[in-house]
């Protein structure tokens, strides 16, 4: 370096604070974090929210509801299969503050282009009574207005049924499904509403197009369950798939599947290898990277993604936090799905 270079270095960037930033896309991501004085807000005190959202939990009773999207949390472990616990997720991810506010791969600060709040948790009148709890999730849920995307954090997986139910009425949703198993299994022990049958009571509900629904990472010894996978048209993509294939590929698959109509994403932390994310209940090995399903999820901005949820942490399983790190990131990623629509044109 000359000392030319090296002067006009110094000038530029030596007395700096940190949010004196020059490049314009840079600098509205910065303008979100820093205050006049270059101060930022000190990541753990106050209420956690997650992205540090305003924090509105009486929000349904203050119509209208002036935002474009809605994060809540679904703290119900009830439809589990074997170990409990998710119904510390929510928790565990609001604590996570190394998320955002600019997503690198998408070239995107999110909260530019949204109106977007933590409501809280959904309330429930009973802990004990699973048919109660998917009941208030799907009366919460429909109560929410037109044009308001829904971003949940669970919880088990059960608890995206009556969020289907509520978002898919009169129109089915495509779905991109990143799991281990597929959750389309019948009644076991005298219910239908576990963890591991969603989506076929979504489906049989109406509100789920099984030939727009793409299952990626599926692995593990419960593959004799998933037959209404096949026998409805949902695409199955194995996790052999996904390395046969390419994280390119399956993207492109999943596009085709999907399609332009209304969608849903749901993450269930399970289709990650446990190596990398054991804070679940049920782990299966040999899954998924972070940065192949990280890779799959960005590969959905362009789709019309109306809601999205991260399920199945359990954060006591994880004494690094790593899997609730994980989610937090992932339901960064849906925030910056939505706002990829929203964004201006470049």
């Amino acid at each position: 370096m000359d000392d030319q270079e090296l002067e006009r270095l110094r000038r530029r960037f030596g007395n700096a604070k940190g949010g004196e930033i020059h490049d314009p896309q840079f600098a509205a991501a910065a303008a979100l974090v820093f205050r006049a004085a270059g101060e930022r807000q000190w990541p753990f005190a106050g209420v956690p929210t997650f992205l540090g959202l305003p924090h509105r939990p009486d929000a349904l009773q203050q119509q209208p509801l002036e935002i474009d999207v809605a994060v809540v949390g679904v703290p119900m472990d009830l439809g589990v299969t074997h170990r409990s616990g998710a119904r510390f997720g929510p928790r565990a991810v609001r604590a996570v503050e190394r998320i955002g506010p600019y997503e690198h791969a998408l070239k995107l600060a999110p909260l530019r282009h949204l109106r977007a709040a933590d409501l809280g948790d959904v309330p429930m009148r009973s802990r004990f009574d699973l048919a109660a709890c998917h009941a208030d999730i799907e009366a919460w849920f429909g109560r929410l207005p037109a044009g308001v995307v829904p971003l949940a954090v669970g919880g088990d997986h059960s608890v995206t049924l009556p969020i289907l139910k509520a978002l898919g009425r009169g129109r089915p949703l495509g779905m991109l499904h990143i799991d281990a198993h597929c959750d389309t299994g019948g009644e076991f022990e005298g219910s239908k509403f576990h963890h591991g049958g969603p989506f076929r009571q979504a489906v049989l509900a109406g509100v789920l197009d099984p030939r727009r629904c793409v299952q990626v990472g599926i692995r593990g010894g419960a593959e004799y369950l998933w037959e209404f996978s096949y026998d409805s048209g949902m695409t199955v993509l194995h996790i052999e798939d996904v390395e046969r294939l390419g994280v390119p590929a399956v993207i492109a698959r999943a596009r085709e599947v999907i399609g332009e109509a209304p969608a849903y994403l749901t993450f269930d932390v399970d289709g990650i290898d446990p190596g990398y994310a054991p804070g679940t209940g049920t782990p299966e090995v040999g899954g998924l990277t972070p940065r192949e399903a990280l890779a799959i999820v960005r590969g959905m901005a362009g789709l019309e993604i109306v809601g999205g949820d991260v399920v199945e942490v359990a954060p006591q399983y994880d004494p690094t936090s790593n899997t609730a790190q994980l989610a937090a990131q992932v339901l960064f990623e849906l925030l910056c799905l939505v706002a990829w629509r929203r964004r201006p044109a470049a």
